[in-house]
């Protein structure tokens, strides 16, 4: 069975030019890079370059640049830091909308005593910028709002909300994972201290990733113990992922023009075409300035398990809009914040393309899913009664 991947947002194909540059750490120059000898020098120069490829993709300096395991690890770090390097403030704000590895960090840390402020987003998942600018204080440590959401694909003002903040004397994080290597980023020009990223989402592999801490930034280390990272991540460096990772921001540097007019392209005809030929649609974000390699679509009257099930079944893998598991029908929470309605979302589904990509690969989807949507609701009552 041919397989069509529309889940990038999830994890995406490590490129093969990024698989040859890590290949040869493993059996060859498997030296450690913190290491004096010439053998562990030859590694160290390799994660130096990497270093600054994953700097100028951000506009960013190299050593601004900290090499963590993942996203979660990068989000806990920079929200833990501010925490401590300003004792004082017991108020944190995000977003109801957060990836869980910002969302429960916040919401555990109130078990210490810290107060949590979740900004809300209206119904097209934009964040409602009023209600950060009223709940900011001088007891504010860190604001920490994602760059992109993950599930809609809709882009906050981070900038904006960065400004504010430093305005107030607090720290600003962003979760970026989703935005790097899709849209321009300039940390030169912006006021964000930190910045989190992963390298399984713009085709490096899993278990790699970074957090821009601006310079002048108060930091504290969440690992403690050797000096690697100048003593900001302790821990024999991933050599062969941090390679990785940098070939991976070099080539997301190349292509980010075809990101935002070839796959943005094609997720529009997706889109387009699929509303077109499916009564009851609509987008999740839709009028929201969005990722141009994401979409969400509920489709009303269905659950997004079954569309996923009948999807598979043809080798199509997208992935749904619901957080739906056994014995609970509760669609996401970012579904919920946009107040997306109960009948679309458990019926939301995300594609999310890649330079991969192919106009026959959403031709596919275009051509099957009207007919599974239409069986579907054939098969249930509740479809039925409404589409009468």
């Amino acid at each position: 069975m041919q397989v069509i991947y529309l889940d990038n947002n999830a994890t995406t194909k490590v490129d093969e030019a990024v698989f040859e540059e890590m290949k040869p750490y493993f059996c060859e120059l498997y030296g450690n890079p913190s290491s004096m000898h010439y053998f562990g020098g030859q590694v160290q120069s390799k994660t130096t370059e990497a270093r600054k490829r994953v700097a100028d993709l951000l506009g960013a300096s190299p050593d601004e640049i900290i090499f963590t395991a993942c996203g979660t690890e990068s989000d806990n770090t920079a929200i833990r830091s501010a925490l401590e390097v300003l004792p004082d403030r017991r108020h944190i704000i995000t977003s109801r909308v957060e990836h869980p590895a910002v969302l429960t960090q916040c919401r555990n840390l109130t078990a210490k005593g810290y107060r949590v402020t979740e900004i809300g987003v209206d119904g097209a998942g934009r964040l409602d910028m009023d209600e950060y600018k009223k709940a900011i204080d001088d007891d504010t440590a860190i604001v920490s709002f994602m760059w992109a959401n993950n599930e809609t694909g809709v882009i906050f003002p981070v900038e904006e909300a960065a400004a504010i903040a430093k305005a107030n004397g607090a720290l600003f994080h962003t979760d970026a994972v989703q935005a790097v290597g899709k849209i321009p980023i300039n940390m030169a020009a912006s006021k964000i201290d930190m910045l989190s990223l992963s390298g399984h989402k713009l085709h490096a592999p899993k278990g790699i990733g970074a957090l821009y801490v601006r310079k002048g930034t108060p930091f504290r280390p969440l690992m403690v113990g050797g000096h690697q990272e100048k003593s900001r991540r302790a821990g024999t460096e991933n050599a062969a992922a941090i390679i990785a990772l940098g070939k991976a921001c070099q080539l997301a540097g190349q292509f980010m023009e075809a990101e935002n007019t070839t796959v943005k392209a094609k997720c529009n005809h997706l889109e387009k075409e699929l509303l077109a030929a499916i009564p009851h649609a609509r987008i999740n974000g839709g009028g929201a300035d969005r990722l141009p390699n994401t979409t969400s679509i509920a489709f009303e009257f269905v659950e997004g398990e079954a569309i996923l099930l009948l999807l598979s079944e043809l080798g199509i893998c997208a992935s749904s809009g619901s957080a739906c598991t056994s014995g609970s029908l509760e669609p996401s929470h970012v579904l919920r914040a946009m107040g997306v309605p109960f009948t679309c979302a458990h019926g939301s589904i995300r594609f999310s393309l890649s330079r991969y990509t192919t106009d026959a690969e959403i031709d596919a989807v275009i051509k099957e899913l009207p007919a599974i949507i239409a069986r579907l609701r054939q098969m249930s009552p509740f479809g039925r009664e409404f589409l009468k």
